[in-house]
């Protein structure tokens, strides 16, 4: 059987599956042992088994449940609603200040955890509620908390990061530090879209009343919210870029960080262990069956001579190098609206990884490209997770339909940075390499 109908039967099982609402982990695996076995025989289950064991063998995998639980912890530590405080004070008295304060939070706490979904849940019971009560738009007020909530997988620490570099061999370090830039850029860019269109339309986000506003003594204490994040970010990056420790060893840093955190807010007990240790089982053992359905994924693909199809394939896209890096960015950016961010790395990442390099582009700029858009997918319907995390926090009167309609300017002014980023290689690459080299 040629590959072609390979592919059209092996890709049409897949979304069949999926489709019927089964786990994208066990339709992964599944489609694949059934395809492997009808393509190679039963010999083709060592392959499945010698995958499996060398995922697990990964001593950088150690860093995911590590960062995981370090997020778990930061999210009901009370960092947020100090951090809320100090927002409130220095960014209410302008136009929209309370969207762009909240956006500001949710890259630091980005800079601090490594998943999105902390951001989300903080911002979207607190700056929330508090946004709404002071009339602003729900759109807006909603659209912010999701486009910033999705910049944990972009700011470093970053998991998505860590799944990229198990399947390049890029260097974890280079990309987390070619993650800061574009994750200012986006913060400065989403920020601005804000301001200049609460500047036109101050309805939207009015400004505080001046009986609201702190005075300068009030304000100046208030900074000392960021005193403790600022010491977790330099524990978790400052020990990679300073090469005092590995990003395994750093997301252990950023543990303790936490539950120093967490000490200081008096908030740290068994039961917060607890619930985060079992929230952090759930969701590190999601991560690991996916990983080991897509590695299986991935061995029988090439198995059946995918390299050489989508070689072929990608000379009929036109527009030489950059119309294939820009056909590769729309594929991925689909597939990021109705599939798992982790899943979509393990399916693609190994096909379109040769072709990038292959046309002379660097693995470590495409990884930061292939982040910012697994990000953009995080907030876009029909499926994007912060979606989710929003609707089971905003109050009733907030659709699932508004949720939809409120990402739609944020994810124009996103894919506008991501252009930014792929126009000028250098945003993602100058200081991995400054710092690296």
């Amino acid at each position: 059987m040629s590959i072609e109908i390979l592919t059209i039967l092996f890709f049409a099982a897949l979304l069949i599956f999926l489709a019927l609402g089964l786990p994208l982990s066990f339709v992964l695996g599944g489609v694949s042992i059934i395809f492997i076995y009808a393509t190679w025989g039963p010999q083709a289950f060592y392959m499945v088994a010698a995958q499996t064991w060398g995922a697990m063998n990964k001593f950088t995998l150690v860093a995911v449940p590590l960062f995981i639980f370090m997020a778990m912890i930061l999210e009901r530590s009370g960092v947020a609603n100090d951090l809320y405080e100090m927002m409130y004070l220095w960014f209410g008295p302008v136009s929209g200040g309370l969207a762009i304060g909240t956006v500001v939070i949710c890259a630091i706490f980005a800079a601090m955890c490594g998943i999105s979904g902390a951001a989300v849940v903080s911002m979207g019971t607190i700056a929330l509620p508090s946004m709404l009560k002071r009339n602003y738009d729900k759109l807006l007020a909603v659209g912010c908390i999701n486009s910033g909530g999705g910049w944990g997988i972009l700011i470093p620490p970053s998991v998505i990061m860590i799944l990229y570099a198990l399947i390049s061999g890029e260097s974890v370090g280079k990309l987390f530090a070619g993650g800061v830039f574009p994750g200012l850029l986006l913060l400065v860019m989403v920020s601005g879209y804000i301001a200049i269109r609460c500047y036109f339309q101050p309805h939207l986000g009015p400004a505080l009343p001046r009986e609201e506003r702190g005075d300068w003594k009030r304000k100046m204490a208030a900074l000392k919210a960021v005193f403790l994040p600022i010491i977790i970010v330099l524990m978790v990056l400052g020990s990679i870029i300073g090469g005092i420790t590995t990003p395994t060893e750093a997301a252990a840093m950023g543990v303790l960080g936490a539950l120093i955190s967490a000490l200081v807010y008096r908030q740290l007990s068994w039961r917060l262990i607890e619930e985060a240790g079992l929230r952090t089982l759930r969701l590190t053992g999601m991560i690991m069956w996916i990983l080991f359905g897509a590695y299986c994924f991935s061995a029988a693909y090439h198995g059946m001579g995918a390299p050489r199809l989508i070689e072929h394939l990608m000379t009929y896209i036109p527009g030489g190098p950059w119309g294939t890096i820009v056909f590769i960015q729309i594929v991925i950016f689909i597939l990021a609206m109705v599939l798992d961010p982790a899943g979509i790395m393990m399916i693609t990442v190994p096909i379109f990884l040769p072709i990038v390099t292959a046309h002379g582009f660097d693995p470590l700029w495409f990884g930061i490209l292939f982040t910012i858009n697994m990000e953009i997918g995080y907030m876009t319907p029909p499926f994007g997770f912060n979606l989710f995390y929003l609707k089971g926090i905003v109050p009733p009167s907030i659709s699932m339909g508004d949720i939809y309609r409120s990402v739609v300017p944020f994810t124009i002014v996103e894919s506008s940075g991501l252009a930014l980023v792929m126009i000028f290689p250098e945003i993602a690459t100058w200081l991995p390499y400054a710092v690296f080299s």
